[in-house]
């Protein structure tokens, strides 16, 4: 088992208990150069709201979309776009990369947003 298989494993079990909740998600997905971030509905049919370091409004503050600043950066523009949407609450969904370094900022930067989970 590669590392990608490994960590597909590892996200498939977290979403099943996500799934059994029925819980809104915020889903993250890293890259070498970006991280993205989507709001996905109960039962996972549609995407309420997102946010990417490839964006051209997060571009401009953040030239490089693969630094925790970045990161920072798209957890407070998911919040904000969330709370316009009218959800408060979700479920993380860190799609089995380790909470930690840019995973880590961009959830806590949703804390300090105003999001719960």
């Amino acid at each position: 088992m590669d590392k990608k298989q490994a960590r597909l494993r590892r996200a498939r079990k977290t979403r099943a208990k996500i799934a059994e909740l029925k819980a809104v998600r915020l889903s993250v997905h890293r890259s070498n150069g970006h991280i993205y971030a989507q709001i996905i509905d109960g039962n996972g049919a549609k995407v309420l709201a997102s946010a990417s370091t490839v964006e051209p409004d997060v571009r401009k503050q953040a030239p490089s979309g693969g630094n925790v600043g970045a990161a920072m950066l798209v957890g407070k523009l998911i919040a904000e776009r969330a709370k316009a949407v009218g959800i408060e609450t979700v479920a993380f969904d860190r799609s089995g990369f380790m909470y930690h370094g840019r995973v880590k900022a961009l959830a806590e930067a949703a804390r300090e947003g105003g999001l719960k989970f």
